[in-house]
């Protein structure tokens, strides 16, 4: 019997696979009536070579340059707009929030959210509604952000003793930075120290690796079942189940010790400054109060949520905002001089003069300006919409890149300069109304977690200004610090910062 070579079957597969992104394609495209403008696009792979040679939020940036502030992408078989100005994203945030409020669902997010369970990428609608105001009124409220302050001065405490013990020696301020993020994040969300805290750390850094970028699947729905030849669900599926196992165990544990410890379970004392965030969401479980029915792995998701994303997000705010520095002397000194100024004679960390650094916080504005913690931030259409007299389809992606609006010079003198004066007098807030400065996203979807990030980058980043000078180690001039990025949910440093910090003799 002659032996069958399968090359002819593979052919005839792509062929079908070509004629089949062309008609959708085609069928797509003869719906809408105006879509923006855009590059040339290759066949089968659209636009995706034009992504491959620098990070995205860069490649887009001088394609919009190039094509305007709206355009469209096609990256493989999915149609993608692109907001690159301040005037389109108002439009955006503002005229059409509710139209533009989902999120698009990518491989990642699908294996790690526990089913959208969570509030950063939960589908928009009543559970969606409900969890958010949870969210902003009981997890992450003025109010509880300001009782996890003794947490904060501890960690910080000890934070700057680790550092102390390194006098003179080049130090990984990344990983202790990261390191003493993870202990307050992880005090606020469980109530102590994570015993799995160098897992858990590690587990959190590759899940927002892997999960920044597109697999095939995300590319090319119509071949989902190829996925697997990447590697890609299989490797987030091992971290997967490796991170639920430890929020089982912190899950199961502060149950227990409600059943323990509580005689009142069921009454609504949910105001109590000693609960972390998982007692509030099992207090919310038994109550039984809301629309739908809290489970485990809605505690599991939220909790996973709020702790990774404001663990990631001030732990890469305070590692660039030290990096600017450390490249500027002259803004080094004026912060460190106002920092020992306010704190004159003072040993004991205490919260309640970080509101008098007005400097520090032009800091941290300008360290957002320039590294924002999330470059790209993306929305999906619930309906058919116009923007800027341009017909978006639904379930449309459409992408704001926030990175490049920080850095537009028609709204910023000397855009890529790290300037923390040009804030001085200005009006201009991270709150999602001043659309030229939007770090935290804006609109409905803005993020809750802002507040809590922002105490963590304030102190942390007062004390280590306060209790050292700083310099790079001596076969590194200023001009050659590495400053490239990394691709993932948050762009962090590629590579870690390494410093010699010296003790304030004053002190």
């Amino acid at each position: 019997m002659p032996q069958v070579f399968p090359f002819p079957l593979f052919t005839w597969f792509f062929f079908l696979f070509i004629l089949v992104i062309y008609w959708k394609r085609s069928k797509a495209e003869g719906q809408v009536q105006k879509l923006p403008p855009g590059p040339w696009k290759l066949p089968l792979i659209g636009n995706l070579h034009q992504l491959v040679f620098s990070l995205p939020h860069r490649s887009l940036r001088d394609l919009a340059q190039k094509h305007g502030p709206i355009m469209q992408l096609q990256l493989g078989e999915v149609l993608a707009i692109i907001i690159s100005s301040p005037k389109v994203v108002e439009e955006v945030l503002k005229t059409h929030d509710t139209a533009l409020a989902n999120r698009p669902i990518i491989l990642a997010v699908e294996v790690m959210s526990y089913d959208n369970s969570g509030i950063v990428f939960a589908p928009y609608g009543d559970y969606w509604r409900q969890m958010r105001k949870i969210c902003v009124s009981k997890l992450l409220s003025a109010k509880r952000v300001q009782s996890f302050c003794r947490i904060r001065e501890e960690e910080v405490n000890n934070l700057v003793k680790s550092i102390s013990l390194s006098e003179g020696v080049p130090i990984n301020l990344s990983e202790k930075i990261f390191s003493s993020t993870n202990c307050i994040a992880s005090r606020a969300a469980i109530g102590k120290k994570c015993k799995y805290e160098k897992e858990f750390i590690s587990l959190i850094r590759e899940m927002f690796t892997l999960g920044g970028g597109f697999d095939f699947p995300d590319l090319f729905p119509s071949l989902k079942f190829l996925g697997f030849l990447t590697g890609m669900k299989s490797a987030l599926e091992k971290i997967q189940k490796q991170l639920d196992r430890i929020l089982d165990e912190i899950v199961n544990e502060h149950k227990m010790k409600r059943r323990a410890t509580s005689t009142n379970k069921h009454e609504p004392g949910d105001d109590d400054d000693d609960d972390d965030l998982v007692d509030v969401l099992i207090k919310l479980q038994e109550m039984g109060e809301l629309e739908f029915r809290v489970t485990s792995n809605h505690i599991k998701a939220v909790t996973e949520d709020i702790f990774s994303a404001a663990n990631e997000t001030s732990a890469s705010t305070i590692e660039w905002a030290m990096s600017e520095l450390l490249r500027n002397p002259r803004v080094m000194q004026k912060a460190q001089t106002e920092v020992r100024q306010v704190l004159q004679g003072r040993r004991n960390l205490d919260e309640t003069y970080v509101h008098k650094l007005d400097y520090l916080k032009l800091v941290v504005k300008e360290t957002l300006r320039l590294h924002p913690p999330g470059a790209l931030v993306s929305r999906e259409s619930r309906e058919k919409c116009e923007i800027s007299g341009y017909e978006i389809p639904s379930n449309t992606k459409v992408i704001i890149n926030i990175w490049a609006i920080g850095r537009d010079p028609e709204y910023w003198i000397d855009a890529d300069c790290f300037w923390p004066e040009r804030f001085q007098g200005s009006s201009i807030d991270f709150k999602g109304t001043n659309y030229e400065f939007i770090p935290f996203g804006g609109g409905r979807r803005i993020c809750p977690g802002m507040s809590f990030a922002l105490a963590i980058v304030e102190l942390v980043l007062s004390q280590l200004l306060f209790h050292f000078n700083w310099k790079l180690p001596s076969d590194i001039k200023l001009e050659e610090l590495d400053m490239s990025e990394s691709l993932g949910f948050t762009y962090r440093r590629r590579n870690d910062l390494f410093v010699i910090a010296t003790p304030w003799a004053s002190f």
